[in-house]
């Protein structure tokens, strides 16, 4: 069992940026696989950064080159940090961790994001 809790959204202009965390209650040094995903209001959930301790870092293009997705396994969290941020950036950002670790998938509660001038 683990639960995720994300912090450090909020209200941010065109072009700036945000860095979104992701605490575990538990040590993830034996998680190999931990994701970013984000949904937009009206919208399905997206994948946007998945971090694999055996493969590296991975993004959706639409992010690519703008968001970094790190981690500390020494203070149980995940990092994504968001620059040059969009209107179309505005969305729930969740944590997850998907089956595999464990039988089953687990989400944090989210982080709004809003990028509006």
């Amino acid at each position: 069992q683990v639960q995720l809790v994300e912090s450090g959204g909020g209200l941010v202009q065109p072009g700036g940026s945000l860095r979104l965390s992701c605490a575990a209650s538990r040590s993830i040094y034996s998680i190999d696989v931990m994701n970013w995903y984000r949904q937009a209001p009206g919208k399905e959930r997206e994948w946007v950064a998945t971090s694999n301790n055996r493969a590296g870092t991975i993004y959706a293009d639409s992010v690519k080159g703008r968001f970094t997705m790190s981690r500390d396994n020494a203070k149980n969290t995940v990092f994504l940090q968001n620059n040059s941020l969009k209107p179309e950036d505005t969305a729930v950002y969740y944590c997850n961790i998907p089956r595999g670790w464990s039988y089953r998938e687990y989400w944090g509660q989210g982080t709004q994001v809003t990028v509006s001038s």
